[in-house]
């Protein structure tokens, strides 16, 4: 991801400034500053302040030092604070969703939504249980498992989702007793430097910090000594960086990556009635979601009216600029991502063999938007099917063996999701179990639940997020063994 430049005075003129970051409960400027794009115009309309190396040293210390305090509050005190910082998200959830749509691209309700389900993980993750296990209790004596907080916690988000993907990250760090710092992507920074703003008033000083800045400030939190894990959502290349950055300090990483999720289409199904959920399975928010499906495999039998509903769809769905009334889709969310959409789409072009049944182009207008592209005829071993083109195109291929589709579905370096569709519930989960991914659905695709781990196999990803299982990575495991004649930690079982 390239670093947005620093404007000049007379380029900065008329832009909205005044956001900060949060550092020690604090509003903190920078000297430096870079803008901050409208995707639907093209055009910067804001400045964010550009954290320096020593505002992060800055930030690790009063984190630090608030977790000293923070790792022995009670944690339905946790509980409660971080309910209150939900709160102050719904409250303030109109004017940051504009925010939110003006940065990021995507329709206001879409946004709205977003910070809807970003106060509801805050709501649902402080509800489960962290609490000690029992791995063993009989005559040998009793074994239990104890986790406690890792200290400072580094997270870095993307520009997809971003609100929808920081405040899990929040609300695991900070329930499981560690405080954080958040760098959001330089494409969105606003609305996560507004979350900093919200927590100031609701949360103790220095539990949340959030600072903004590109590349550079993201190496340095992977490299910090001070920082004991990150948790990294973004792409596999990224990742990799993140991944070789946190290895001098032996840091805990949890990578939530890329996709290159397949959709396998039986030919029991009635194509027309499935084709809206699986157009938006594949289109929300413009295709850019990690584990929207990007590659569609369809039986012969039904591939080609399946191939005219998905069309149809495509031409008729409201793209434009998210504050408009009635829009559906939104543009890329940046430029760099828009000409790496151009390049995939003009190598499909060139393909004798690809048919484009909707779309295939970029709207003429401002801003970065590119028409909902369905194409047909390609196959394995092209751009478009093989990566992750994160962008508002679908490819569709047949065909007519079942294994044959599942070994083409799992022949990728990607594992995020897969799904099924089918009438038959029993086969479809027979065969959604072959996929080689770490979430797999039957007549579904898309959406996480806040109650169910999350995360990828292969390259899209390590670790899990969300659930028990997520909140367990934020902490250390430790076994404590007791003699038989202990029961439990300071409550020795008296002898006959």
């Amino acid at each position: 991801m390239n670093m947005p430049l620093s404007p000049s005075a007379p380029e900065a003129a008329g832009l909205l400034d005044g956001y900060t970051h949060t550092i020690g409960g604090k509003a903190v400027e920078s000297e430096r500053a870079f803008p901050v794009i409208d995707p639907a115009t093209g055009q910067p309309f804001a400045l964010c302040p550009d954290a320096s190396r020593a505002q992060l040293d800055a930030a690790v210390a009063a984190a630090a030092r608030a977790q000293a305090m923070w790792r022995h509050t009670p944690l339905a005190a946790r509980r409660d604070a971080l309910r209150a910082f939900a709160a102050a998200l719904r409250q303030n959830r109109d004017d940051l969703a504009v925010l939110l749509t003006r940065e990021q691209g995507k329709p206001l309700h879409r946004a709205q939504d977003e910070l809807d389900r970003a106060a509801n993980a805050i709501d649902i993750l402080t509800g489960i249980d962290i609490g000690p296990e029992v791995l063993r209790d009989d005559a040998s004596g009793r074994v239990e498992l104890h986790y406690r907080p890792l200290g400072v916690v580094g997270a870095i988000t993307p520009w997809n989702v971003p609100i929808v993907l920081a405040t899990p990250k929040i609300a695991q760090a900070l329930y499981c007793g560690n405080t954080i710092i958040v760098k959001p992507s330089p494409y969105t920074p606003l609305t996560t430097l507004e979350l900093g703003r919200l927590a100031r008033d609701v949360l103790p000083a220095g539990v949340l910090n959030v600072l903004a800045g590109g590349n550079e400030l993201g190496q340095w939190i992977t490299e910090h000594p001070g920082i004991a894990k990150i948790s990294f959502t973004g792409s596999v290349a990224t990742g990799k960086r993140v991944l070789a950055g946190a290895s001098s300090t032996i840091k805990r990483v949890t990578l939530e990556l890329g996709g290159n999720d397949a959709a396998i289409v039986l030919d029991d199904v009635q194509p027309r009635e499935i084709a809206p959920r699986l157009f938006w399975a594949a289109f929300h928010n413009s295709g850019q979601i990690c584990m929207a499906i990007k590659r569609l495999y369809v039986h012969e039998a039904v591939h080609d009216e399946l191939c005219d509903a998905l069309a149809q769809l495509a031409r008729e769905v409201k793209v434009g600029n998210g504050l408009e009334e009635g829009v559906e889709l939104g543009p890329v969310q940046n430029r760099m991502q828009f000409d790496s959409v151009q390049r995939v789409l003009a190598d499909t072009r060139g393909r004798a063999e690809a048919r484009i049944l909707a779309g295939g182009h970029a709207l003429d207008r401002e801003g970065y938007f590119i028409a909902p592209t369905i194409v047909a005829g390609l196959g394995e071993g092209t751009p478009l099917v093989d990566e992750e083109t994160f962008g508002p195109v679908l490819p569709i291929l047949s065909f007519n063996d079942v294994d044959d589709a599942v070994e083409r579905a799992n022949r990728s370096r990607y594992g995020l999701g897969g799904s099924v569709w089918t009438q038959d519930l029993d086969r479809g989960a027979q065969i959604a179990q072959r996929l080689e991914v770490g979430t797999a659905w039957v007549n579904h695709h898309l959406g996480t639940d806040m109650l169910l781990p999350f995360g990828g196999a292969k390259e899209s990803g390590l670790g899990r997020e969300y659930s028990g299982m997520g909140l367990k990575g934020y902490m250390e495991p430790t076994v404590l063994k007791l003699p038989a004649a202990v029961r439990s930690i300071g409550r020795p079982t008296p002898r006959p």
